[in-house]
């Protein structure tokens, strides 16, 4: 199970309708958020995620509407007795902030905040996927998240394993495995009863940026990229400015990479009542294309297996 779920999909400051930066990744049960506006524990509250799961913030850069909500997760958690540690991972910098946020909450959490700090081709590699940090264009120092699983083995033939003799059970673990086996004094190879590797899934979050080759390169292929669109193209001069990219330059990004899907966020508090202009601009080159609203949850599936 893989679930995205948008806790924040404004830029700049709240709106009615849109929090700040943050998105909130369910991997079989383990959150990780990325980027985290202001209040992002009451979003997180409202859609009952359940805070105790979480293992890992990543920032994608240091402007405050990607990490105001900081210290209210912090100290949320420690009020629910938390003990293990949350790592917080960041550009250059974090420590610096992390330092300053917790001597301004004057407070000391009953859990250890230990932050690591990244840079474009680092690597964090966990049981079952990694996450790849990628170089991105922004007015800062900023980076972008791929987390992208391990491959998975290929599908299991049942029906032909115990045409071969093979009886259900133990058998059929280590030979959809890789292993062998020898049933009756015939060795049975797993590549007789298993179909040719599958891909796991893989998803890109870029943060703030413009559009760039770095970003194109990491998103080739993916399952679903989730890109800053904060503009509509009448303003294309302004993202260029403030290196923000337009909802029409995502599509471009998509289409280039051959993503599955893509999720516009980072909205401009100016589209508060007319996002779906946005929207209209990035179909015209990019058809599966949505635009993130806060507290929407999507399912990323396997790619043998049928899209929601």
């Amino acid at each position: 199970m893989l679930r995205v779920r948008f806790l924040g999909t404004g830029g700049s400051f709240p709106t009615p309708t849109r929090n700040t930066s943050s998105i909130l990744f369910n991997r079989e049960g383990e959150l990780l958020l990325f980027d985290c506006g202001e209040g992002t524990q009451r979003q997180m509250m409202r859609t009952k995620s359940g805070m105790g799961s979480l293992k890992s913030v990543f920032l994608t850069h240091l402007h405050a509407d990607h990490f105001l909500g900081l210290p209210g997760v912090i100290q949320t958690l420690s009020f629910q007795k938390r003990t293990e540690e949350l790592t917080i991972f960041g550009t250059e910098g974090t420590e610096e902030l992390m330092e300053h946020i917790m001597a301004l909450g004057k407070f000391k959490p009953r859990f250890e905040v230990r932050v690591k700090e990244l840079s474009p081709g680092d690597v964090i590699k966990r049981s079952g996927y990694k996450i790849r940090v990628i170089r991105t264009e922004h007015s800062i120092p900023s980076i972008g998240y791929v987390l992208e699983e391990d491959v998975r083995p290929g599908k299991f033939d049942r029906e032909r394993a115990i045409e071969l003799g093979v009886p259900p059970g133990p058998l059929f673990s280590k030979l959809h495995h890789g292993e062998s086996v020898t049933v009756n004094g015939r060795e049975i190879r797993s590549e007789e009863v298993v179909g040719p590797p599958r891909p796991g899934r893989k998803v890109v979050y870029t943060g703030d940026t413009r559009p760039c080759r770095s970003v194109i390169e990491a998103a080739k292929g993916a399952d679903l990229l989730i890109h800053d669109s904060t503009m509509g193209a009448e303003l294309a001069d302004w993202a260029v400015n403030y290196r923000h990219s337009t909802a029409l330059e995502a599509a471009e990004v998509a289409k280039e990479a051959g993503v599955a899907r893509l999720l516009l966020t980072h909205i401009s508090p100016r589209y508060s009542n007319s996002a779906k202009r946005l929207l209209d601009d990035a179909k015209k080159v990019f058809e599966n294309v949505t635009i993130a609203e806060d507290l929407m949850e999507i399912e990323v599936k396997y790619r043998d297996k049928k899209e929601h």
